[in-house]
């Protein structure tokens, strides 16, 4: 077994204060709340620093070493379904589909709540149903994307939750592709 660093400290903190952010305004927070409001400019302002990141941070915090890639993605798939295992020091090309889709519909919910805010766009019924929308295919993505990160996790002997706990990857001595 071998560890490598593969995710910084930002990374961490951004994923696990997005999905705090998500989780409490999705199942505790009262939907009409200012605290429901303040938790979503927050978990905004952390997709931000994030996409920021993404273009200035660390190795495998950067867009260019988790590419929108749909062509990989299938490739991966073929993979798990032909049991090949290939184990990515930093994310998977299904994963990289999973973090565009999450980041792109939390901007949505983002832009839709704040719509519902102003002048314009108070009680209007596509607006609230835009925004409705959006948080459930979060819920849903986010589901798909825990029940994913497990089943990788014992496909390939690599804990990758434990890993974006402590920004360590233990891998398997078999060498890791770069993704």
């Amino acid at each position: 077994m071998t560890q490598s660093n593969v995710w910084d400290p930002l990374v961490r903190m951004t994923h696990w204060g997005v999905a705090l952010g998500i989780i409490l305004n999705g199942a505790i927070v009262d939907k009409d709340s200012n605290l429901h409001e303040t938790v979503g400019y927050t978990v905004l302002a952390l997709v931000g620093l994030r996409l920021i990141w993404g273009l200035i941070g660390t190795r495998h915090a950067r867009f260019r070493d988790f590419p929108l890639d749909p062509g990989a993605a299938m490739e991966q798939l073929s993979d798990m379904i032909g049991g090949r295992k290939r184990i990515h020091l930093g994310h998977t090309p299904l994963g990289a589909l999973m973090i565009y889709n999450l980041w792109a519909s939390i901007l949505m919910i983002c832009l839709s709540g704040y719509m519902m805010t102003t002048n314009t766009f108070w009680g209007v019924e596509w607006v609230e149903e835009v925004h409705e929308l959006f948080a459930n295919w979060v819920f849903f993505s986010a589901v798909l994307h825990v029940a994913a990160v497990i089943l990788e996790s014992r496909r390939t002997g690599v804990n990758l939750p434990r890993a974006m706990v402590t920004g360590v990857k233990t891998l398997p001595e078999e060498k890791a592709t770069s993704a």
